[in-house]
This record gives structure tokens, sequence and C-alpha cells, in this order.
């Protein structure tokens, strides 16, 4: 009897589920609260008047680059990880929507239209459907082609490939038209949002993150497992709901400090 309560003991070891990535999750964590920080200063400069030249120069630049960059890495290298990542991308899109809507309303002249989770959720959902084309793909050509194209469709929202003042290839002014063409990556005339992610070329570094997991593997990923700052998890695994409520609040608090002042 002592032997079979050993071999059902160690059976719900083998079967129970192991602690989460928590250094994933603070990484996450640590990426909100830049994004917050980011978008706080932009409240404070563009809609309370503070003057910081800095904010609009290159160290601004760099703060949201670095920020969107680590963000939508982090969130594919994370999709490979999980289930259901059609049913996760529908519930990230529908904040997106959620958000587009409040700012409609709210504060049209703030409209955020096709923001970081519009994006976010429809490259949960895309990938979850070519799931099976990408798994067919070696890790190391889906992440070399990912960051190649990332690279050369960089600046398709300003009309040309390339990155900077270097350039591909002038891109024909008719695949610039409406908020599909938008969606995709080709913002037509008149097109305004405060917080435009179109799918290209962000969809290739969400990708990138994608193989960047798969190439890693779960067995190196173990290291991990353990906690640096539970707090920054804590933020980490609430991302939606703490993006969802960060601007009205520090929007809040910054129209209360405006008034006190």
């Amino acid at each position: 009897m002592g032997r079979n309560v050993n071999v059902n003991v160690t059976a719900k070891e083998e079967t129970a589920p192991k602690p989460r990535y928590a250094l994933l999750d603070e990484l996450r964590g640590l990426a909100l609260i830049s994004m917050m920080g980011y978008h706080a200063m932009w409240d404070l400069v563009y809609m309370f008047g503070l003057d910081a030249p800095w904010y609009g120069g290159l160290a601004g630049f760099l703060w949201q680059q670095i920020t969107c960059c680590v963000f939508v890495l982090l969130s594919g290298f994370c999709l490979r990880l999980g289930r259901h990542p059609i049913r996760r991308g529908l519930i990230v899109f529908g904040g997106g929507a959620l958000v587009t809507l409040v700012t409609l309303v709210a504060m049209p002249a703030d409209l955020v239209l096709l923001g970081v989770l519009t994006f976010l959720g429809s490259a949960m959902i895309l990938t979850g459907a070519l799931r099976p084309l990408l798994e067919k793909l070696p890790a190391w050509a889906g992440l070399a082609g990912s960051i190649l194209l990332f690279v050369v469709t960089r600046e398709v929202n300003s009309g040309y490939l390339g990155w900077g003042d270097w350039v591909i290839a002038w891109l024909p002014g008719t695949l610039y038209r409406n908020l599909l063409t938008a969606f995709l990556g080709f913002p037509g005339p008149g097109f305004y949002s405060t917080d435009y992610f179109s799918l290209m070329p962000w969809l290739f570094l969400f990708w990138a993150g994608y193989f960047l997991q798969k190439m890693v593997g779960r067995e190196r990923m173990e290291p991990l497992r353990a906690s640096v700052c539970p707090p920054l998890g804590w933020i980490g695994r609430h991302s939606l709901l703490l993006y969802l409520l960060h601007q009205p609040v520090i929007y809040g608090v910054l129209m209360a400090w405006n008034a006190l002042r």
C-alpha cells in the first residue's frame, strides 16, 4: 500500500502545473509602466502645456520606440507559450474597440483608432489562424525573415519601403486609401489617430518574438520562472486591465492636479 501511495504522489507531482515564467510577467509589467509614463508625459505636454522640448526630440522618440518594440516582441514571444491565441486575441481586440469608442465619445480630438490593443488582438488572431503554417518554418528562418521584413516595411506608413533615410522604394499612392488600408499599414488622406499600430510593420516584430521563443525552447527558459520583483509580475499579469484603466486614471489625476495649482 505504501508503494501505491508513493506512485500516486509522484504522478500528482508530475501532472501538477508548473509555475509561470515570472520574469516574463515582470518584463511585461516594466514595459507597461514605461508605456504609462510615456502616455502621462504626452498628456502633460500636449493637453496641459508642459514645456518639455526633450519629449518631442530624440529622447522621447527612443523612449516610445524602445517601449513599443519590447512590448510587441514580448507579446509574440509569450503567445507561443499559451493556449487559445484566437480567443485571447478577440478579448484584446475588444479592449482596443472599447478604447476607440471611449475616445470617440469623450475625447474626439484625441481619438485612438487602430491603436496598440487593436493591433495586438489582430496579431494574435492572425497568428493563431496561421499557426500550422508558421510552425512548419525553421525557427532561425522565421526569426531572420521576420526581422528583415520588419526593417524593410518599417516606413510603410510614410509611403516607402526602408528605414529612416534609407529608401528602398516608394510605394504607389493608390495603396493609401481608407480605413482598411490603414489597418494594413497604408493610411489614407485624413487618417488621424493618437495611437496608431498597423499590421505592417508591427506584425513582423510580433512574429520575430514568436520565432524567438521557438528557437529558445521551453527547456532553456526554466531560469525565467524565478521572480525578481513580484509587484512587477502582478502588473504584467493584469496588463490588459491596467492598460484600459491607466489613461482615464492619469488624465483624472492630472485634471485634479491642474485644478489645485
